[in-house]
């Protein structure tokens, strides 16, 4: 941990800079990501192909984005947040026109070399849209119905965009780190209680919206055991792997329900079943130590920011992060219907990584450059 005596940011060379990052942050992140390496070696069947490879180039390639990141000034952030969510925007508008189809579902723009999922991205672009807009925001304005207008558009507008895909799980993603950001930018309670209240009026109509499929997922997770072989497959599955896992775990690469491949999308929505079946209680409690351990070191940074804007950005990449575990794990347990959310770091996907990385680069940039002051105005920069 670095301590308040730091040189000022600007006075800063690269060497300094590197010296003085949050490198419990640094090691905590990475750790997560070699842990996701042994796991998808295990989901190979103790092969580096197909997933564990390809996660390990990522997972490197992902660290060095997220320090080149960390080393640009938080102001060069600040500028730039409205043009990160616009592109995001822009790729989420260009999904529902070029998309290509994965699984039903057309979430991801073919790029040649790799598929990118803008919606992933649109994370990241909303919590510093957010962020740059509340910045210059006073208390009295953020109580005023109207001046919500534009946020409330800037969550709905993506969230909207996600659903159609259809991504249920992104989508109220998208829907719970907006209102997380309100609530941190000052929005009172009652507003919320308010707009709970229409949603709940409104449920039948987002019933009748769903798909088929996702609709399925809702009465699956009130039952599994309507449809054991088809719709209950997944879940109760995943509750075999978990409960057979006991307190130590089976052993590396001995996980019954994952190598045999009764366990479905082991790679991805269902990773943390496997590390739990094959490292017991023990390990995942160990795994979601270290993603506690990660958010908990966002908040630190966030405390210690002098500007709105670091702050609600560092709270809002913290938000994300633990509402990623949160589904994930939630799902995978049956206390929640599956969604598709995947375990950051450790899941298998490309997209999901990089941007997971390049939110903790702007954390450890907030942290580098914590004295550095953002006025109100961005006219005074």
């Amino acid at each position: 941990m670095v301590t308040q005596a730091r040189i000022r940011p600007a006075e800063l060379g690269l060497v300094e800079k590197l010296g003085q990052l949050n490198w419990a942050l640094v090691v905590a992140v990475g750790l997560l990501g070699s842990i996701g390496y042994l796991v998808l070696y295990s989901a190979g069947g103790g092969s580096h192909e197909p997933w564990a490879w390809r996660h390990g180039i990522r997972l490197a390639f992902g660290l060095c984005v997220m320090m080149a990141v960390a080393l640009f000034d938080i102001r060069f952030w600040f500028r730039w947040a409205y043009v990160v969510y616009a592109v995001a925007f822009v790729m989420l508008l260009g999904v529902e026109v070029a998309g290509a189809l994965n699984k039903g579902a057309q979430r991801w723009i073919d790029l040649g070399l790799f598929q990118l999922q803008p919606s992933e991205v649109m994370k990241v672009g909303l919590v510093l849209c957010l962020a740059r807009y509340f910045h210059s925001a006073y208390l009295d304005e953020v109580k005023r119905l109207f001046f919500l207008a534009v946020p409330l558009a800037a969550i709905a507008l993506p969230a909207v965009l996600v659903l159609k895909q259809p991504d249920l799980g992104t989508s109220l993603m998208l829907i719970a780190c907006g209102a997380a950001l309100l609530f941190l930018a000052g929005v009172r309670l009652w507003k919320f209680a308010l707009a709970i209240g229409a949603v709940t009026a409104a449920l039948p109509i987002a019933w009748a919206s769903l798909h088929d499929y996702q609709r399925q997922r809702v009465l699956t997770f009130l039952d599994p055991e309507t449809d054991p072989l088809g719709a209950g497959y997944h879940i109760i599955q995943s509750k075999i792997a978990l409960g057979s896992g006991g307190i130590w775990g089976k052993g590396f690469l001995q996980g019954s329900q994952a190598q045999l491949s009764f366990l479905p999308e082991k790679q991805t929505d269902f990773a943390f079943t496997m590390l739990a079946e094959e490292t017991g209680f023990v390990g995942a409690v160990v795994v979601l130590l270290l993603c506690l351990s990660v958010i908990a070191l966002c908040l630190v940074v966030a405390l210690r920011c002098n500007h709105q804007f670091g702050r609600l950005l560092a709270m809002g990449i913290a938000v994300n992060f633990f509402l990623y575990v949160m589904i994930n794990v939630a799902m995978v347990t049956g206390l929640i219907p599956v969604v598709g959310v995947p375990l950051p770091m450790i899941s298998y996907g490309g997209t999901a990584m990089l941007t997971t990385l390049f939110g903790f680069g702007l954390v450890l940039s907030i942290d580098v450059h914590y004295t550095t002051n953002i006025p109100r105005f961005p006219t005074d920069l």
